[in-house]
């Protein structure tokens, strides 16, 4: 599989060395060539330095063949926007976009982009660890787009 990620802070480059072990095809995206130096020595992809709401960022890192899109930016609004950038114009098959703010996870998936809410989840594995229960999922730590039935 084609995976293209952007950002390599501590979720993007360890989902990077997770699917470069797995034998996933990667290439990660930053702004920040300094960030790429948290890969470890397992991750065989590629790295691109640039913004990923630049098309030409985005192609220089294959975006048109690739199977999966994943954004975790430290910004809502850059996920957002790369995220509808690879599925509207590039028409990448499956698009996941990391938010921080919950409110917005809706309007995300309204959008047609999957997305987790690391801060829900987060805040539900605090809440079930501290009353000593096993943790429980919710559906607002990830919302599915809806998508027009096949056919």
């Amino acid at each position: 599989m084609r995976i293209i990620i952007l950002g390599c802070g501590r979720a993007g480059s360890t989902l990077a060395t997770l699917a470069s072990e797995a034998g996933h095809e990667v290439t990660i995206v930053d702004r920040d060539r300094g960030s790429f130096r948290r890969l470890g020595p397992a991750f065989s992809g590629r790295t691109v330095v640039g913004l990923g709401i630049d098309e030409d960022v985005l192609t220089e890192a294959g975006i048109q063949r690739a199977d999966v899109f994943v954004a975790v930016t430290s910004g809502d609004n850059s996920n957002l926007m790369a995220a509808q950038c690879a599925r509207v114009r590039f028409n990448v098959p499956k698009v996941i976009a990391r938010v921080y703010d919950p409110i917005r996870a809706q309007a995300y998936a309204e959008l047609g982009v999957d997305t987790y809410c690391s801060t829900t989840l987060g805040a539900s594995i605090l809440f079930n660890f501290a009353l000593d229960r096993p943790f429980e999922p919710v559906d607002a730590h990830v919302r599915r787009a809806k998508r027009p039935p096949a056919g």
